[in-house]
C-alpha cells in the first residue's frame, strides 16, 4: 500500500489500463526521483527481501540509472480539473528489433487474468501484437510458473513440451540468459 493509500505494483509486462480516465506520458524531472524511487522500493521490496538482495543503497543505485535513461517516462492521470497526478513510471528501451519496457512501476496496478491476455498492449502499447518464429501467437497465463505471469511460445511444434527447436521458450528463460550474459 502506497502513502496515498493504493495498492502499489511492479510488473514487466502487459496491463490493462483503463481508458475511463485520461492518462498521458511525460518526461520525470528530478523532482520527480524521490517519490518514484518510493514507489519502486515499495513494490519491489518484499520480492527482494526473499531472494536477500534488497539493500536500500543498490535500490538507489539501480532506480537512478534506469531514471536518467532517455527511455524513462512519467505516467500521469488527469484528476478531473484538479491537475495531472502521478501514478507510476515506465522504462521504455530501444533495443535493436523491438521497444522493451524495461520496467514497470504503477499505482493501482495488476496484472492482466488469462482472458485479457496480450491483447491489453494492443493499442496503448503496441500497434500489433507479433507472433513467435514460428507464426503463432504468444501465449499468456497468469500466475505464471517463475513468476507473476508467463509469455510463452510452444517451439517448432505449437505443442507443450518438447526439445530442440520443439523445446517451449518463455519470458523467464529468456531473462535468465540475459541475466547468464551479463554476469558469465
Amino acid at each position: 500500500m502506497s502513502a496515498s493509500g493504493r495498492m502499489s505494483s511492479a510488473w514487466d509486462g502487459p496491463l490493462a489500463i483503463s481508458t475511463d480516465h485520461k492518462w498521458r506520458f511525460a518526461a520525470p524531472s528530478e523532482a520527480d526521483f524521490e517519490p518514484l524511487l518510493a514507489l519502486r522500493i515499495e513494490v519491489m521490496r518484499e520480492h527482494l527481501e526473499r531472494v536477500f538482495r534488497y539493500k536500500p543503497s543498490r535500490a538507489r543505485r539501480i532506480f537512478r540509472q534506469h531514471f536518467d535513461e532517455p527511455g524513462m517516462r512519467l505516467i500521469l492521470l488527469d484528476s478531473e480539473g484538479a491537475g495531472d497526478e502521478r501514478i507510476g513510471c515506465v522504462g521504455f528501451r530501444d533495443e535493436p528489433e523491438c521497444l522493451k519496457i524495461d520496467s514497470f512501476y504503477l499505482e493501482h496496478g495488476r496484472f492482466p487474468d488469462n482472458s485479457e491476455g496480450l491483447r491489453v498492449l494492443v493499442p496503448q502499447f503496441v500497434k500489433e501484437l507479433q507472433n513467435d518464429p514460428w507464426g503463432r501467437p504468444y501465449q499468456y497465463v497468469q500466475p505464471g510458473k517463475k513468476g507473476p505471469y508467463d509469455i510463452i511460445s510452444y517451439g517448432a511444434d505449437g505443442r507443450e513440451g518438447g526439445s530442440g527447436a520443439d523445446q517451449d521458450l518463455t519470458n523467464s528463460d529468456v531473462e535468465q540468459t540475459q541475466a547468464v550474459k551479463k554476469n558469465p
